[in-house]
């Protein structure tokens, strides 16, 4: 069970991996098909698409001994719901994303199933 939790995990912590890369790389005006964005729009999208990396470096540091990490697992979760929720926002009050986008938001919005896989990975005796 923990060794399936820490597999998906780390599978699941290339997404933000590759677009905290692709959005510090390419900006916003990557993801705008190429179109001029404001320096202004530019300049936060570089800088929140680091926090992207810092969720994957939180990911693989926990991975390890996901059991003991509860407390930052359920942080992370949270997040990630949270940011699912905001997505979620955007897609009923602005129209409908690309499809990526909107696959994102279900994996952001079934967030919580890992917290509680890792809830029953913490409390099943490990070998």
């Amino acid at each position: 069970m923990k060794r399936g939790l820490q597999i998906v995990l780390m599978i699941l912590s290339l997404i933000p991996l590759y677009f905290a890369v692709t959005g510090f790389m390419g900006g916003a005006a990557g993801m705008n098909g190429g179109e001029a964005v404001s320096a202004e729009l530019d300049n936060q999208f570089r800088y929140l698409s680091v926090f992207y990396l810092s969720l994957t470096f939180l990911i693989w540091y926990i991975v390890r001994d996901t059991e003991i990490h509860t407390g930052i697992f359920r942080i992370l979760v949270l997040a990630i719901f949270l940011g699912g929720l905001a997505r979620l926002y955007s897609y009923l009050n602005m129209g409908i994303p690309p499809q990526t986008m909107i696959g994102g938001m279900f994996l952001e919005l079934g967030a919580p199933i890992l917290a509680f896989w890792q809830h029953k990975v913490a409390h099943t005796p490990q070998r």
